[in-house]
């Protein structure tokens, strides 16, 4: 099998018998492809280029199933230059060469190469840097493909060299168009079939792909398969739903966007954001001693001497996280992340770890606003990280009106503190963090 090809995906006469439903479902035009406004919309600059013909290389960042692949394809297209793509999980420093040789003698007959590099990420140095000599002469106009943060994963070179265009994940009414399209298009999609779903079944198909265009067309053509009489019941999509994906890579980005919205909600004291962060980490199987330790971080960061306790209780967590491990530990874990959140006890926290659970599983991951981003790179704070973040600290009651949830969850609650003990307190200061945030919303 060859590492590489030299046509995009795919061509209208091309016969697609066999392949699966999400790759069948390629745009073909640039009208098909669904999201990614931002770059693409009348008078973006990615659109422009396309439309200009003066493109450059370029780096695609986004998550998985965000249309990458399918874009550097259209691209292509659109310029009419030769396609060349392979993997950087199975390419070489000779492969590389191989491929550069030929596009330096098509750039002499006066054809333009363009080489899509997909998980450009996963190339060392010394391979990314055998592109930078081919890159600078034009010999191609490089396009890579990656889920991973280009600041920490690209080199600097390669990076300067190229323009980084994000994208996102498509968002639930996106997807459910998508799907929809799937099962209408009878050539390329389902509709051969006359297959019936309920749109409320398409709408649960596409909030549990979490964002991923090809997890929602798989898993749609998983419960077509299993159609009665031509329609999708309640039993054939529950067979065929995957465990929700959640976005979400330990030794990646993302790992520390979460990470710094769970320290963010702690420090603005919002308890419901912070275990709703606490239970995305854990959900996507977070270390839970790391947990422990960020949060006796917090505790004597963000608390100290104004609840000396909240030291206390975060030693004796990280122990009995230690001791008791998964699952039970995850519970010491949240009620902690509930008493730091409201530093200034019955079931309540563990029927709020319940009811945050039960939420993530019937509601879209939706990734981590911008404003509880860090941005220890240029890159990061030009594409908006951290901007409109405010630090509780500056207040003088150190109070922070700023949303911490993601919009859709903006007025849920988790913790419902009784009048038991110390909680009595917590339900007093929770009371009145509630009342300050909303005479704020009501004078905005």
């Amino acid at each position: 099998m060859s590492l590489f090809d030299n046509t995009p995906p795919h061509s209208a006469e091309e016969d697609l018998t066999g392949r699966p439903l999400a790759d069948r479902m390629r745009p073909r035009e640039l009208s098909e492809y669904l999201g990614q406004e931002h770059i693409l919309g009348p008078g973006k600059p990615l659109r422009a280029q396309m439309e200009s013909g003066q493109l450059s290389s370029l780096i695609l960042w986004g998550p998985p199933g965000s249309g990458k692949t399918t874009l550097a394809a259209l691209i292509a297209r659109a310029s009419h230059a030769d396609f060349v793509q392979f993997s950087a999980v199975l390419a070489g420093i000779k492969e590389i060469k191989t491929v550069m040789s030929d596009a330096e003698r098509s750039r002499r007959l006066g054809r333009k190469t363009i080489l899509f590099i997909d998980e450009i990420h996963r190339f060392n140095k010394a391979q990314q840097d055998a592109f930078l000599p081919y890159v600078e002469r034009g010999d191609v106009v490089l396009i890579g493909a990656t889920t991973e943060n280009p600041s920490f994963e690209i080199n600097s070179a390669l990076l300067s060299r190229t323009k980084v265009y994000t994208l996102y994940a498509l968002d639930t009414p996106q997807l459910t168009a998508l799907l929809r399209r799937a099962l209408e298009t009878p050539d390329r999609g389902l509709g051969h079939l006359d297959v019936v779903i309920d749109d409320d079944m398409l709408t649960e198909i596409a909030i549990s792909s979490s964002g991923d265009a090809r997890s929602a067309l798989n898993t749609l053509e998983v419960a077509a398969g299993l159609a009665t009489d031509g329609k999708i019941d309640r039993q054939a999509l529950a067979d065929a739903l995957q465990r929700k994906i959640l976005l979400y890579d330990k030794s990646g980005e993302e790992h520390f966007n979460l990470i710094s919205a769970l320290h963010k909600s702690v420090r603005s004291s919002d308890p419901d954001a912070a275990l709703y962060w606490l239970a995305r980490m854990m959900k996507a199987g977070e270390d839970r001693l790391y947990l422990a330790r960020r949060l006796i971080r917090m505790a004597i960061e963000d608390i100290g001497l104004a609840d000396p306790r909240a030291v206390e209780q975060a030693i004796a967590c990280q122990q009995t996280v230690h001791f008791l491990g998964i699952p039970e530990g995850d519970q010491a874990l949240a009620q902690l992340t509930l008493y730091l959140a409201l530093a200034p006890k019955s079931d309540a926290a563990y029927q709020a770890l319940n009811q945050a659970n039960a939420i993530i599983e019937s509601t879209v991951a939706e990734p981590v606003p911008l404003h509880l981003r860090n941005a220890p790179t240029r890159l990061m704070k030009e594409m908006g990280y951290s901007k409109g973040y405010k630090h509780a600290h500056k207040d003088s009651s150190s109070f922070t009106d700023m949303i911490c949830m993601p919009p859709s969850l903006h007025h849920t609650s988790f913790y419902q503190p009784t009048d038991h003990g110390f909680e009595q307190r917590l339900k007093e200061r929770l009371e009145w963090l509630k009342k300050r945030r909303a005479e704020s919303e009501a004078g905005k």
